[in-house]
């Protein structure tokens, strides 16, 4: 679905993802994760077009998409829900769905049935919203564009501990009800190794190791090691 190819880049002269390369296949959830300051987010907004391209290739569905200015690449099928959310305080619950709504099998209604909360406060403005509603409004925003990949920084950042585990449900609900690819980049690893099949480890703007998620849960690879935050055995 999603196939990536020595992509490098950064923001302005300084280069931060360097020769970059990962497949993602349909239905498939793979988690990045690494020290802060690795060019984590830096590869999801090249991945958007934000970030300055200075090579590569990027291929949703076979089709390269590098040329391609923000709002084509959704048209093609890739959502964002950015690190910061970027909702807009002035406008509803609604209003946000609306903008954002393409055809497909998302609808303003299915995705206020994935999050009942969000529901309760639908005419309420973006910027009355707690930041976990605001999360799961970023996260409705992107699906009602009806995606074929989502790419998702750090949806747990700054959420109290019951919000993130209502909200891992709610995104193990979504990834096992579609076809939908997702690149999640999340710091708080337990979350990442819950969501995704298989995790990639970054640095230095690079892939430095990757393994099915189920090999780090159950302790077969060090994943602080790999890290750079604890001594390997």
């Amino acid at each position: 679905m999603l196939e990536i190819s020595g992509l490098s880049g950064g923001w302005g002269p300084t280069l931060i993802v360097e020769d970059f390369s990962l497949r993602v296949a349909a239905g498939e959830t793979v988690a990045i994760v690494g020290r802060n300051g690795v060019g984590k987010t830096t590869l999801l907004e090249l991945l958007m077009g934000r970030a300055s391209y200075r090579g590569g290739s990027i291929r949703l569905d076979g089709a390269e998409i590098c040329g391609l200015a923000i709002h084509d690449r959704v048209a093609r099928g890739i959502g964002y829900v950015p690190q910061q959310r970027e909702i807009f305080p002035s406008l509803t619950v609604i209003e946000h769905l609306a903008i954002a709504a393409r055809p497909g099998r998302w609808t303003a209604e299915s995705v206020l049935e994935l999050f009942p909360s969000l529901a309760q406060r639908s005419r309420s403005l973006g910027g009355k919203l707690s930041g976990g509603e605001q999360q799961m409004l970023a996260i409705a925003r992107a699906l009602l564009a009806n995606p074929k990949v989502i790419l998702m920084d750090e949806p747990s950042e700054g959420l109290a501990p019951v919000i993130v585990e209502r909200l891992v449900g709610t995104m193990r609900r979504m990834i096992d009800d579609d076809q939908l690819a997702l690149l999640l980049v999340e710091q708080r690893t337990d979350v990442a190794l819950d969501l995704s099949s298989r995790c990639i480890v970054m640095d230095r703007g690079r892939i430095s190791h990757q393994a099915a998620s189920a090999a780090f849960r159950d302790g077969t690879s060090d994943l602080a090691a790999l890290m750079g935050l604890g001594e390997r055995a």
